[in-house]
């Protein structure tokens, strides 16, 4: 990914908010986008060349409809970039309630915490800087006892920060799945960098592949709309007691989250949020 041609997709919001813009993020995110900035009015997202599809973006933008405002786009092909030096400029550590240090490689002489993950910042999304990835790693930190000696799915894993902190909090096997085939292979190659490899399988796939086996431990911090769609597949795929983490959506999406989740055995336990954003902690009955 170093020198490569990049496809830039300008979505004018109509009107503009920071909200609205995050709400197209996160659907655009089932695409394999990179990374995203947002400039009033617009979105701005980038794709490498050979895995742009327009018709698969008019799909997605088409179903922005009812959100409460209106979506142009347009498309230009960028020069080569060095977009690793990109993400390195902009990737600064980030230290989860004092116990969990999220780093690249490039950073030096950082105080240690209890867990120490290091990641190859390929993608902008999933190096923990977003609100839902912090709460969602501060999940799994205050659930200690529910993770050790157990078995763990990262259900949309992107960079398996996630995964990766069950893994070094002694989950006995941890799995990740991402449908994207790039964030999977950057799961793959972090969880050997963070010498979890052994313990750790990721996927390129969907829900549908929770099926060959059964977890204590569900973690989706992917978007209220798949959420919704897979949270039966979630419940069905807990062991007894087990817990589901969700995140990715607004408090107002709370109610919905929380009735699906319940409609389907689940128990609803506590919530966190940051900026408006929500991670839910569920229980299987």
């Amino acid at each position: 990914m170093n020198s490569q041609e990049y496809i830039e997709v300008s979505i004018k919001i109509t009107p503009y908010s920071e909200e609205n813009a995050e709400i197209v993020t996160a659907e655009i995110s089932e695409l394999p986008y990179e990374s995203f900035t947002s400039e009033d009015p617009y979105l701005k997202c980038y794709i490498q060349k050979d895995l742009y599809d327009q018709s698969a973006l008019r799909v997605v933008l088409s179903g922005l409809e009812g959100y409460g405002f209106e979506v142009e786009h347009s498309a230009n092909l960028m020069p080569a970039v060095n977009w690793n030096a990109i993400w390195e400029s902009q990737f600064t550590p980030i230290v989860v309630d004092g116990k969990c240090t999220i780093k690249a490689s490039f950073h030096e002489g950082l105080k240690k915490t209890r867990f120490n993950i290091t990641i190859d910042p390929k993608m902008a999304f999933g190096t923990g800087h977003h609100q839902t990835t912090f709460m969602m790693c501060r999940a799994l930190l205050e659930n200690e006892d529910a993770v050790r000696g157990k078995t763990v799915m990262d259900m949309g894993c992107g960079t398996a920060v996630l995964a990766i902190l069950a893994a070094k909090m002694k989950a006995a096997h941890v799995y990740g799945i991402d449908i994207d085939a790039v964030a999977a292979i950057s799961a793959y190659d972090n969880a050997r960098l963070n010498r979890v490899g052994k313990i750790m399988e990721t996927y390129c796939g969907d829900a549908s592949l929770l099926q060959r086996n059964t977890y204590d431990v569900l973690l989706a911090n992917i978007n209220r709309n798949i959420l919704l769609q897979d949270i039966p597949t979630y419940a069905l795929s807990l062991r007894h007691e087990g817990l589901l983490f969700v995140s990715g959506f607004y408090m107002e999406d709370m109610p919905m989250i929380v009735g699906m989740a319940t409609a389907n055995g689940l128990e609803y336990v506590s919530h966190d949020s940051i900026d408006n954003w929500c991670c839910i902690k569920f229980r299987k009955a």
